[in-house]
This record gives structure tokens, C-alpha cells and sequence, in this order.
């Protein structure tokens, strides 16, 4: 099964560790980033999709982050 995340979060160095920690788990990167502007919050916001595969079948429980 291919398990798939949209990781979120403010353009900073926290959102940069936050992909760099999925990739050292064995997610790897799916399509490009994507940066908007948070009207609300004054602030840039960024998106990177990850993928990884893993074994068995879809569980809707699973927490994907401990995949």
C-alpha cells in the first residue's frame, strides 16, 4: 500500500524539520511544495506532499505519522 501525507505549516525552520523528520523515516517527497498567504495570520504557510510504502492494507485507524 502507498500511505500518503500533505505536511503542513508556517515557512520556518520548524516546517523544514518537519519534512527532513519524514524523510528520515523513509517517506519520500510527491510533487513540489506549495506556499499561500495566510491572510488571517500575516504569515506565509507551506505544503509538501509525502508518500511511503508500506506493508498490509489500508487501515483508516492507522496514525500515519508512526508509519
Amino acid at each position: 500500500m502507498k500511505a500518503y501525507r500533505l505536511l503542513t505549516g508556517a515557512d520556518d525552520a520548524a516546517f523544514c524539520h518537519k519534512v527532513t523528520a519524514a524523510l528520515a523515516r523513509g517517506w519520500a517527497l510527491h510533487g513540489s511544495p506549495a506556499y499561500a498567504f495566510d491572510a488571517h495570520a500575516g504569515a506565509m504557510r507551506c505544503a509538501q506532499a509525502v508518500v511511503k510504502d508500506v506493508a498490509g492494507p489500508y487501515d483508516p485507524q492507522a496514525r500515519l505519522g508512526d508509519l
